[in-house]
């Protein structure tokens, strides 16, 4: 993607159903859990840079021992850097005590960070700021073994106000209102709840308060306390969690927004925001990896049960299509397919947009996830080439000679690579007139393969803000000197807020938005914008089913290709020569090609859940009102 844009965070839990002593005897470590995550981790480093965290459970600790263990980090290396520290602990415990190397229960008692139960997480932070203080796992610490909760989740949601006021309802006084800290004291306030009922239960039965504890951690109903939980949650949500003495769960969303896959054998139960990365890190097949359905929890009890509870009960499935066209690792069997099948059915419009004039196209892709889309368009291109050559060999079959044969079979579509990515160049100089020179300079094209006389075709997956392509890549392409600089989206106009999990807060930062805007102003229909606001505003002040999205409104007169003309204007209005046609997918092709992720709000505005169109028409207002607050 070339406008920078916040990934989604990602999720890995790993629960050892053997004993320690196990997985030492056959791959040779007490570690293999600790070295599982630390790979699962790594393979989802695509899905969070700003920090990362990591939390282990001991089972069945002796009193006194530390059975929980937690580090995170907001380095730059995040993950190398709490892997880091969790060695260097180990290697200092070897040091200090070398006999226990080959001891096993010595290793679990001493190091830690060893343990059966682990969590971790990568994150991409969408709201608040980046200390170390805001990356999960978060951890809500009692002495009650039964009562410590620790949460990591890729979610977003869009009721957190209304949330954490049902917290001081209930008498409590959160540290903050941050949607992580809201889930995390949501959940405890229900977790207390629920062993304190199992506690007067075991006492009427004449149990001792030791007795008590082993009874409550044996029946402690996980999956009532999801319910109550999450019975007001408005968001997407793939949420983990852990309990102190060894229970864990992870929850969906129920429109299954946000990934969540598992894979278990009779030694591990595996959870993970992407299911290339079960399948590689523990070298299983696809089928192997299952999906965890929408609005159902996967909850594991401290003896090694694991079960699978509908928690809420399933909306229209609208999983997140951004996962398929650009977040999660294009190594899945599914999602190559699909992004190929992205550029597959774009072509048709990129060849009518050339005239069909293959020989006189150069044809490349924006680096580097839209690499997989341009093969689909390749296979598009070839197609369309066969025809145009069967075609001249029937035309001239009469009089074909084998040079012409040979001239007409010589005819290759022409690729290059043409955008390069030089290197993240990071800002020094604070002033716009630098940044904005420096910014130009992120691309770099490959001089001398392009004509004058050629169209010039480049992918990108998708185009969220345009800033890139206007400050970076169409002034680099226009050094070539192209006929035609053609660009494609094998995603639909952005038009939209997401308030599920990525960072698209603001209308006025969306380039289609702008273009919409700008549309109505040259049509002397401006007079909209303001009848919007009203509408907007009103929504506001309803209950959740009742509110609709208003700023469709603004879409409503336009076709796609005005607005893509639209945009095309906007971003090649600064010092561009060559002429500039912009194309996107249609949400019908994107449908097709995708078929069982049908996410599509940013595209189209509708929302899975109420509160997704509460944000939308908050973020109108915002824009309206020139407040540049986020509308979640």
């Amino acid at each position: 993607m070339s406008d920078a844009l916040k990934h989604e965070c990602g999720i890995a839990m790993v629960r050892l159903l053997k004993p320690l002593a196990f997985y030492k005897k056959k791959y040779g470590t007490a570690f293999y859990g600790v070295n599982k995550m630390y790979l699962m981790m790594e393979k989802q480093h695509n899905r969070g840079q700003d920090g990362a965290g990591f939390a282990s459970i001991k089972l069945d600790p002796t009193a006194g021992e530390r059975y929980i263990s937690r580090v995170r980090s907001n380095k730059s290396q995040p993950i190398q850097d709490i892997f880091a520290q969790i060695n260097n602990r180990i290697n200092a415990e070897f040091e200090k005590n070398p006999g226990i190397k080959d001891d096993v229960a010595a290793q679990k008692k001493e190091i830690p960070y060893i343990g059966e139960l682990m969590l971790g997480h990568v994150r991409y932070g969408t709201f608040g700021g980046n200390s170390v203080e805001t990356v999960h796992p978060f951890l809500r610490q009692n002495n009650w073994m039964h009562r410590n909760l620790i949460i990591a989740g890729n979610f977003n949601m869009t009721n957190t106000t209304e949330l954490f006021q049902n917290l001081i309802d209930l008498g409590m006084h959160p540290k903050e209102k941050a949607d992580t800290i809201t889930i995390l004291e949501n959940i405890g306030h229900f977790l207390d709840q629920g062993v304190a009922k199992l506690y007067k239960k075991a006492k009427k039965k004449g149990l001792s308060k030791m007795e008590a504890s082993a009874h409550i951690i044996e029946n402690l109903n996980i999956e009532k306390i999801l319910k109550k939980s999450a019975k007001n949650w408005d968001g997407g949500y793939a949420m983990a969690g852990l309990l102190g003495h060894g229970d864990a769960f992870v929850l969906r969303d129920p429109a299954g927004i946000r990934p969540a896959y598992y894979y278990k054998d009779d030694e591990v139960v595996v959870v993970a925001s992407e299911r290339p990365v079960i399948q590689t890190v523990f070298n299983v097949p696809f089928d192997d990896v299952k999906e965890i359905d929408p609005g159902n929890a996967i909850i594991l009890k401290k003896d090694g049960r694991m079960s699978i509870s509908e928690i809420l009960t399933p909306l229209t499935r609208k999983s997140c299509s951004f996962e398929r066209i650009y977040f999660s690792r294009g190594s899945d069997a599914e999602i190559y397919q699909e992004r190929k099948e992205l550029g597959r059915l774009i072509m048709p419009k990129v060849l009518s947009a050339i005239g069909h004039d293959t020989e006189n196209s150069v044809f490349s892709f924006i680096p580097n996830t839209a690499e997989t889309s341009f093969y689909g368009m390749l296979d598009a291109a070839q197609n369309e080439l066969n025809k145009q050559k069967n075609a001249a060999i029937l035309k001239e079959a009469n009089n074909l000679t084998p040079e012409r044969l040979g001239e007409i079979q010589a005819h290759k579509i022409r690729t290059e690579k043409i955008a390069i990515k030089d290197v993240k160049l990071r800002t020094f100089i604070t002033d716009d007139s630098s940044r904005d020179d420096l910014v130009a300079h992120v691309y770099d094209v490959t001089y001398g393969v392009v004509k004058p006389t050629d169209n010039l075709v480049i992918i990108d997956d998708s185009i969220v803000r345009g800033t890139t392509l206007k400050k970076s890549i169409l002034r680099m392409l226009d050094r070539l000197h192209p006929k035609q600089i053609v660009v494609v989206s094998s995603a639909p106009q952005i038009r939209y807020p997401d308030c599920y999990g990525i960072d698209m807060a603001r209308l006025e930062k969306l380039v289609a938005f702008n273009a919409a805007i700008e549309l109505h102003k040259d049509n002397g229909t401006d007079a909209i914008i303001e009848e919007i606001y009203h509408k907007c505003k009103k929504q506001l002040e309803l209950a959740d089913a009742a509110v609709i999205n208003h700023v469709k409104d603004l879409y409503a007169p336009f076709t796609d290709e005005q607005i893509s003309d639209k945009i095309a204007e906007i971003i090649s209005e600064e010092g561009i020569t060559t002429k500039v046609k912009l194309i996107f997918q249609s949400v019908d092709d994107l449908h097709k090609a995708c078929p069982k992720n049908l996410g599509d709000w940013y595209f189209t505005g509708d929302y899975p859940t109420s509160g997704g169109n509460r944000v939308v028409n908050r973020a109108y207002v915002n824009f309206f009102e020139g407040n540049p607050e986020r509308a979640y």
